[in-house]
């Protein structure tokens, strides 16, 4: 089969194992990624200021609303379509490669107001700097759609991984220099750059001409739905970050940032790569709703004794965490990153919905679904607003709280979904996080003499031991670990299914 067309298969049978395996070096991946992550923020917190993360971050909510109209959807439309031609790939990379050039043109050119929106002159040539990401991310995007398509993961990963570590490398050493802003603005480059290079390098394929005999009306039509609910996604997911920087500046946009980052970012990182594997293997399952549910279920599962219980540890711990990773200077983190916390487990069960909508190509309903609750979470945003950083934390977690009921509701009259299975397991989920980080964080309180590492141990400790007794004694709660036991135990299997 020739490497434009359909992605390779093993048969039904074995895409399952795939899917685990190629699930495994992702969130493998994803691991080493966060674990940077994790290592940029104690490292760079330590070296650069509120006010230069604040800059920084008014740049990147602002034009970051452009990459979505770089890549147009189409990285997703050439994913799920089960037949891409060479001409079609050829042409959607010229388009997303346009596309990036147009955007980063008129990023040079609205540097000024972005300047004057935040009454900051320094955002000015950090807007025009940055704007050469559009332009990397334009050039990468088909070569990562090809990779995806292909079921690649280890490439997409290490694309991931090696941006990311190099991207780090160069913003401590640019801050070590003096560099302050600039040295965010160098990692943000460097990771774009880097990431190009593996994919390209990987791919084996360069574009030709564009063909005007290969039909890409369909995948445009697909890609605008998406990039329509993608905008919406995006304003409403920073407009607490610009509401945020407008009102009350630079230092305390650094403050909401740094919870952010520290939190939000890294759980995207882990969330969004799930699409990554679970896109191609539910596109195939159409026509199978009985496996096609089942993976539904398992997938929130999956999500939601990982991620959301991490989430738990979070909340239980975010006292001595801030004060080991940030430092004594950013206690006022505290109180964002456990409201970010619950905001993040609501998305996190919510996740799957995303899943079938691309999987069943409705993005028209996604876009009518996002306009809708993107009203709502703006107005709690808005609402919470009045009420300083603390609040604006609030209404970002109340919003999704509100939208998770309405997607199951939505999705149940477009399509057909499990969606008693998904609604009381993600209840479950969430009173077993409730529980578990409740008991961790009566456990850190009862600890703080004793110093910040030992708290840190010890409601992480307490908050991981309630999981495994309520795991243990909760037979609904037994069954979904058991689940998940099962799609971990497919991992090896296809890893001897692929050396037969």
């Amino acid at each position: 089969m020739s490497e434009s067309g359909a992605p390779p298969g093993d048969g039904s049978s074995g895409l399952g194992a795939r899917a685990a395996r190629g699930a495994a070096v992702t969130v493998g991946g994803q691991g080493i990624r966060i674990l940077i992550q994790v290592v940029s923020v104690v490292t760079l917190a330590r070296l650069l200021s509120p006010q230069d993360y604040g800059l920084v971050a008014m740049v990147l909510a602002v034009v970051g609303v452009a990459e979505i109209f770089r890549d147009f959807g189409l990285s997703s439309a050439a994913v799920q379509v089960p037949l891409l031609s060479r001409g079609q790939r050829d042409n959607l990379f010229w388009i997303n490669t346009g596309l990036g050039v147009v955007l980063a043109g008129i990023a040079l050119l609205a540097a000024p107001l972005v300047g004057l929106l935040y009454r900051e002159p320094d955002v000015v040539a950090l807007t025009q700097v940055l704007s050469l990401t559009f332009v990397l991310n334009g050039l990468a995007a088909q070569y990562r759609a090809d990779r995806n398509r292909q079921l690649k993961f280890a490439v997409l990963a290490l694309s991931d991984v090696g941006g990311a570590a190099i991207g780090l490398g160069v913003a401590i050493s640019t801050a070590l220099l003096g560099w302050g802003y600039w040295a965010l603005a160098a990692q943000q480059l460097t990771q774009g750059l880097v990431a190009l290079v593996v994919l390209v390098g990987s791919a084996r394929w360069l574009p030709r001409l564009p063909d005007r005999s290969a039909d890409v009306r369909g995948l445009l039509r697909f890609g605008w739905h998406l990039v329509g609910t993608q905008l919406v996604g995006y304003i409403t997911n920073n407009i607490d970050s610009v509401i945020v920087g407008v009102r009350f500046g630079a230092a305390q946009l650094g403050i909401y940032s740094r919870g952010f980052q520290l939190l939000m970012q890294p759980l995207g990182q882990l969330r969004a790569p799930t699409t990554t594997v679970a896109l191609p293997v539910l596109s195939r399952l159409q026509n199978d709703p009985a496996r096609y549910d089942e993976f539904l279920v398992r997938g929130q599962q999956a999500l939601g004794y990982t991620l959301v219980a991490g989430l738990g540890v979070v909340v239980a711990a975010a006292d001595p965490l801030v004060a080991i990773l940030l430092g004594p200077q950013w206690q006022e983190v505290v109180p964002i990153l456990r409201i970010l916390a619950a905001a993040g487990a609501f998305q996190t069960l919510a996740y799957v919905g995303y899943w079938v909508y691309l999987s069943r190509a409705l993005t028209s309903d996604l876009l009518r679904y996002s306009m809708v609750t993107s009203v709502v979470k703006i107005a709690c945003i808005l609402i919470g607003s009045y009420w300083g950083i603390i609040g604006v934390a609030i209404g970002y977690a109340a919003g999704p709280a509100i939208a998770w009921p309405i997607s199951i509701i939505w999705l149940s009259t477009r399509t057909t979904i499990p969606a008693r299975r998904l609604v009381l397991g993600a209840l479950r989920m969430l009173a077993v996080a409730t529980v578990a980080a409740g008991a961790g964080w009566l456990a850190a309180v009862a600890s703080t003499a004793l110093g910040v590492v030992a708290e840190a141990a010890i409601a992480i400790g307490v908050t991981l031991a309630v999981y495994a007794i309520i795991a243990l004694i909760i037979p609904p709660v037994r069954r979904d670990v058991a689940g998940i036991i099962a799609i971990m135990r497919l991992v090896p299997a296809a890893r001897r299914g692929r050396s037969a």
